[in-house]
């Protein structure tokens, strides 16, 4: 089977649906599959099989990618993250990380974490050298959700979403790339506030701060993304220089990510009682009905707090 007859072939993902647009060369992957039974309790979250799916989406993408290259299709690619949910992504997965913390399992946390960085690292960077990657953001992105989001080469937003950090209301910073991705967008002084603060942005704030780089009405993302790729094709090679030099710029090394997540875990396996209570009421508001988990997160992050 070839890579791109795999990528067509999306059956065996569980939280995955994927669609090849060989016209416009472009890859999409929309993150909790709408096959998958909504009300079973699902958090649209990155748990360890959304993560393992994703980085095997990433792989296929870039088997073809590289075999397009060999064959002497120097196209620019179009990668696209997007969600079949009434969110983004809300983040990391808490259930988890209060399991790990409580049973002092360092080792599984680490772990998490690095195949969380190697995924948004995959979408900024890995891939291939004439991928240019799209964020379409149609529901709340929360912690490591905004962070994938920002990974991503452009961000298209729908107006009235959701984005930001809550992990400090937990005692917790986003430790999977927010700070690295931040910084090739707004100053390093801000990146820090926009961290600490716990504030969950709209998406029409954040394209005035130069964070979201198209904002559309609500049902227009789709389109927007569509009407981004028949520009960059337009400009394919001016397209990809520029994602070079906004690297060579501002440069964002797996390295770099791997060491800062590292202090992520020896933070979370510091917190106490009261943050680990946090963290579980938090699960539990993301486990509401479907009906009842489209109202905006920011409200359902201040209900866990009460």
């Amino acid at each position: 089977m070839s890579a791109v007859e795999a990528l067509y072939r999306d059956n065996d993902f569980r939280l995955l649906r994927t669609q090849e647009d060989p016209v416009a060369n472009a890859s999409w992957c929309f993150m909790h599959a709408t096959r998958f039974p909504r009300d079973a309790g699902y958090r649209a979250c990155f748990s360890t099989s959304l993560i393992k799916e994703v980085r095997e989406f990433q792989k296929r993408v870039s088997d073809r990618l590289t075999l397009q290259s060999t064959n002497g299709d120097q196209r620019i690619a179009h990668v696209v993250l997007a969600s079949d949910a009434d969110v983004f992504n809300l983040g990391g997965d808490l259930e988890l990380f209060c399991r790990l913390i409580k049973t002092r399992n360092r080792e599984h946390l680490l772990a998490y974490a690095r195949q969380c960085v190697e995924g948004v690292y995959g979408f900024h960077e890995q891939l291939n050298r004439n991928m240019h990657s799209i964020a379409l953001v149609q529901g709340d992105a929360l912690g490591g959700g905004f962070e994938a989001a920002l990974s991503c080469h452009s961000i298209i937003a729908e107006s009235g979403v959701g984005m930001g950090f809550p992990e400090v209301l937990f005692d917790l910073f986003p430790g999977m790339g927010a700070y690295s991705f931040l910084c090739q967008r707004v100053s390093p002084r801000f990146a820090e506030e926009m961290m600490l603060n716990g504030t969950i942005y709209s998406s029409d704030e954040l394209h005035r701060m130069g964070v979201v780089d198209v904002l559309v009405p609500k049902g227009e993302g789709t389109q927007a993304v569509h009407d981004l790729i028949r520009r960059n094709q337009r400009i394919s090679h001016a397209r990809t220089a520029m994602n070079r030099v906004r690297q060579m710029r501002a440069p964002v090394n797996l390295a770099e990510l791997m060491q800062i997540t590292e202090i992520w875990v020896d933070t979370a396996m510091q917190l106490g009682d009261k943050s680990l209570r946090t963290m579980e009421r938090l699960v539990r508001a993301q486990r509401k009905r479907p009906q009842e988990a489209s109202a905006p997160q920011l409200e359902v992050v201040q209900s866990a707090m009460g």
